[in-house]
């Protein structure tokens, strides 16, 4: 028998009037393929309902699922390009990495905005700008930074129900930082913790977490500690997402950089990568930094390098 797959044309089509819809697969927060955090990109999501990509986003059963309304260019150029944002679960208004790596998609292969310095996405949550550097000879991928929304800073939450409910004990967490919800478009409950040995035991049980959260004003858990002195990250993190893990996670490192100059542990426009996945075997490397004025936090930046890995057709009926 054959390992050799057929080629693309023979597929069969569903029904004879099948829609073709094309989609990317990239790799966002990556410094090499097959790391980071994996990206579906339906690239002309134009006549799809909202329940189809829903759907869709299902059946690619990946963190986030992006699809792109074209229109005409002259608007994107002044609003930005139209993306929707989806889970296996729900639309969401922001999320970092599908922001970053479709915008980065669009850097390759948009017919006008090709190579562009900048490309603004019209999301849900508002226009979000992303910078791209021009990439070297023999670099990998695209590296691009997005500006996110000011941050927001909520409820304070006590030490020990969080311990509880994360299956740690308090004496787990930091001492000296609080356990704060943050949001510079999507809610994070940040948890920093004492070590990187409290992080790589953490098993959080499931349905404690999402009681907790429920009736909390976060989404998810963000886990944060000091990384490893030899792993050329500053910070090391976990975040607990739906019934898994999530192996990058660009809006809750927003989140973070932002709890961690306000708290005075980064200075004010101090660079400080983060790194993610470690323990799911997908690492991750995200670069922020933002600045504050009084107590005003603002000017927050979330980079990273997105590779491109695959492309293909999905028919649908």
């Amino acid at each position: 028998m054959s390992n050799q797959l057929p080629a693309m044309q023979s597929f069969a089509r569903v029904t004879a009037s099948s829609r073709e819809l094309n989609y990317a697969l990239v790799d966002v927060f990556a410094e090499r393929p097959l790391q980071g955090n994996q990206l579906a990109i339906f690239t002309d999501a134009r006549g799809l309902s909202d329940d189809e990509m829903q759907a869709l986003a299902r059946e690619t059963n990946l963190s986030e699922t992006t699809f792109i309304l074209p229109r005409d260019p002259k608007v994107e150029r002044v609003h930005g390009v139209q993306v929707r944002i989806f889970t296996v679960v729900e639309e969401l208004l922001f999320a970092g990495h599908p922001t970053l790596g479709t915008a980065s998609w669009l850097y390759q292969n948009h017919a006008t905005l090709r190579g562009s310095e900048q490309i603004t996405l019209d999301l849900r949550v508002g226009p979000i700008p992303v910078r791209f550097s021009s990439p070297a000879e023999g670099e990998l991928g695209i590296f691009g930074t997005m500006k996110q929304n000011d941050p927001t800073f909520g409820e304070i939450h006590d030490g020990v129900t969080i311990a509880e409910v994360l299956g740690l004990s308090v004496e787990d967490l930091d001492p000296d930082l609080p356990v704060q919800t943050v949001s510079t478009g999507m809610a994070f409950c940040i948890v920093p913790l004492k070590s990187l040995e409290v992080a790589k035991r953490l098993e959080i049980p499931m349905q404690k977490a999402r009681a907790y959260l429920e009736r909390s004003d976060a989404k998810f858990f963000h886990c944060i500690t000091r990384a490893d002195g030899g792993s050329g990250a500053d910070w090391h993190a976990r975040m607990q997402f739906y019934n898994g893990e999530d192996p990058a996670t660009g809006s809750a490192s927003g989140c973070t950089i932002a709890y961690l100059v306000r708290h005075g542990v980064v200075a004010s426009g101090h660079r400080v990568v983060i790194e993610q996945g470690v323990e799911m075997l997908r690492p991750s490397r995200i670069y922020t930094s933002a600045t504050i004025d009084g107590e005003v936090v603002s000017e927050v930046f979330v980079g990273g390098r997105t590779i491109s890995v695959a492309m293909g057709r999905l028919f649908l009926p």
